[in-house]
């Protein structure tokens, strides 16, 4: 077979596909033209329908709640709530005044009172050095048992001193406009009731001290001692403040010694940071009872200081920051721990700045701003042993 009869027979092939491909394709084109016309109306209605379907149900619906919302059952059941919401409210109300009436009730509000549970910041300004001497003895988390027996025992010991204070100064603190209001001065407890509470507290503590190495358990006996005297000194001599400061500040080395089984350079100077620390907030304290201290001649360092308590105050301050350098130096601490010190050395001036005219208000304030000195530093430590390697 020659050349121009294959290309003749291949050019005839093509020509037939041609023609029955286009007609396929315009028999295709006729079909879906004929299926579109068919189904796009049986969507149109199919979706109108569920339109319709859905508004009746929304209108009945509606129906229903206006026919549940207007029946008078529901008016009635609305009128037994409210009545014995009510009847159950007054009957709360009156099982309330009763109790309140108890014996119970109310020394238990005058223990509270006496133990200053209603006000927390003595538990704050105890807790913080005692978290910083147990983080830095730990390097971090402390031991889970060390730090909630530290805890517990910061609450419980400073309730118990705020107890044993109240009876030393049972016969002077109804001279005090302070003072005189308090449980004990007031005549709603008796000076026994708060020798109770005391002890107790302490035997507490004390029982708590017991799941600690020994070390802790004999400072712990320290610590008893200056809690007892610390109330008694304001009638001994100038410095009560820097005997709280000793009694305050004896937590941190029982934290540091429990955590870690030892007594160190750094133990002490956080020690006496605390004492530096509590001698300065416990004089803008005692600045607050300045002229009733004088009249009872209950002896403190804000007397002592005379004028030049706010010069000595700041004089103090700047040896606690200095000692609290030296700490970060000697704990090989970074610049969380710094920026902490800077942080209190703020509250330092502000606190400086609120007792500048010596009123009473202010020098309370001051005293108060303490729990952010000693917040700050905390965190500093924290943040130091727990993100510096990160970083």
């Amino acid at each position: 077979m020659d050349t121009s009869k294959i290309t003749t027979i291949i050019t005839s092939f093509i020509c037939s596909l041609r023609v029955k491909t286009k007609v396929f394709l315009d028999n295709s084109k006729i079909i879906l033209n004929n299926l579109i016309d068919f189904v796009v109306p049986q969507i149109k209605l199919a979706l109108d329908t569920f339109k319709l379907i859905i508004i009746f149900l929304i209108k009945q619906t509606d129906n229903l709640i206006n026919t549940i919302a207007t029946h008078p059952l529901l008016d009635k059941l609305e009128n037994t709530y409210n009545k014995v919401r009510l009847q159950l409210s007054q009957n709360f109300n009156k099982q309330k005044l009763l109790f309140q009436q108890t014996v119970f009730y109310k020394k238990s509000v005058f223990y509270a009172q006496l133990t200053r549970l209603d006000k927390p910041i003595g538990i704050l300004l105890l807790l913080w050095p005692t978290l910083i001497a147990l983080w830095i003895a730990a390097e971090g988390w402390p031991d889970p048992l060390v730090l909630f027996v530290f805890v517990m025992g910061v609450i419980l010991m400073r309730s118990a001193g705020c107890a044993i204070n109240d009876y030393a100064d049972r016969e002077i603190d109804g001279k005090v406009k302070r003072t005189k209001q308090r449980p004990l001065a007031s005549g709603k407890i008796t000076a026994k009731e708060a020798l109770i509470i005391f002890a107790s507290l302490s035997t507490l503590a004390f029982i708590l001290v017991l799941f600690m190495n020994t070390l802790t358990i004999i400072m712990s006996l320290v610590g008893v001692l200056l809690a007892i005297s610390y109330p008694f000194m304001k009638r001994y001599h100038y410095l009560p403040q820097v005997h709280l400061g000793a009694a305050f500040g004896w937590s941190a080395p029982m934290a540091y010694a429990a955590q870690a089984n030892e007594v160190n350079a750094i133990t002490w100077l956080i020690f006496l940071s605390t004492i530096l620390w509590a001698t300065a907030y416990d004089t803008m304290y005692a600045m607050v009872d300045y002229d009733d201290d004088i009249k009872i001649g209950v002896k403190s360092t804000a007397i002592l200081f005379g004028n030049q308590d706010k010069l000595i105050i700041g004089a103090i301050q700047a040896l606690l920051l200095l000692n609290l350098i030296l700490i970060g130096h000697r704990a090989e601490l970074s610049g969380f721990y710094y920026t902490g010190v800077a942080g209190a050395t703020l509250f330092s001036i502000y606190q400086q700045y609120l007792i500048k005219d010596r009123k009473r208000e202010l020098c309370f304030q001051a005293f108060l701003n303490n729990n952010y000195f000693g917040m700050v530093l905390f965190i500093g430590v924290f943040l130091d042993y727990q993100f510096a390697d990160v970083i």
